[in-house]
């Protein structure tokens, strides 16, 4: 359903970056480009490594950019990390909003609305892990690391304004009766949040028992989600 562009890479595989650096006059385009090329290089390495066995100069290596270099973008890893959350929670969240037409998520029930939003979580596991994987890795880093950078204040925005989304939702199924409002909005938002991202989390990482050809993870997911929706909706 939708495709997170990497725009990392410009003509015949050129970090884009570079495609700015004969301009002057581009370089505000040339900085973040490059600055994009430093978040896409060290996400694909933070998920497929773990965020604390990648080091910022194997990042740096990486990108093809000095130690110092890095560094006039991000004074530390944490800040690096966070930016890195931000971006890819924003840019899927995005994505997934507008793979649907906004005229057809208007003519939506608050009932077909929630299945449109649990369905979220389902696309995620089955699309790309690689988020759930860092995911997974930023909530046990930042855990261990002091005070929020103004990159993590991006992310706590971008959740309220998920939840302020959801208020949407919740608010139409409240008008046309199609969503069981015995259940507030915030305990609504909550748990489903919480349960949907912990159980797809947990299938994406491996942290779950899965016996030969007994089981099918998107299946149990799927069921967990109708689960769900059957508790809310009306």
């Amino acid at each position: 359903m939708m495709n997170l562009k990497n725009t990392a890479t410009g003509i015949a595989g050129v970090p884009q970056w570079k495609e700015y650096m004969g301009s002057y006059t581009a370089g505000k385009a040339w900085k973040e480009a490059k600055r994009q090329h430093i978040l896409e290089t060290a996400f694909r390495l933070f998920a497929e490594r773990g965020i604390e066995r990648v080091t910022l100069p194997e990042v740096a290596a990486e990108c093809g950019i000095g130690h110092a270099t890095l560094h006039r973008y991000f004074n530390t890893k944490q800040d690096l990390v966070a930016a890195i959350n931000a971006w890819k929670w924003k840019e899927y969240i995005n994505n997934y909003s507008n793979s649907v037409p906004a005229d057809e998520i208007e003519r939506m029930t608050g009932a077909e609305f929630l299945k449109f939003y649990m369905d979220f979580f389902l696309i995620l596991y089955r699309e790309h892990r690689d988020i759930l994987r860092f995911n997974y890795e930023y909530n046990s880093f930042v855990r261990n690391s002091q005070g929020a950078s103004e990159e993590e204040q991006q992310y706590i925005d971008m959740m309220k304004n998920l939840m302020e989304r959801f208020h949407r939702l919740y608010e139409r199924g409240s008008r046309d009766g199609t969503l069981n409002t015995e259940i507030s909005e915030k305990t609504m938002f909550s748990s489903s949040f919480h349960i949907m991202i912990a159980a797809v989390t947990r299938y994406a990482v491996g942290l779950t028992y899965i016996p030969d050809g007994e089981s099918d993870p998107e299946n149990e997911l799927i069921m967990l989600e109708e689960l769900m929706v059957n508790k809310f909706v009306k």
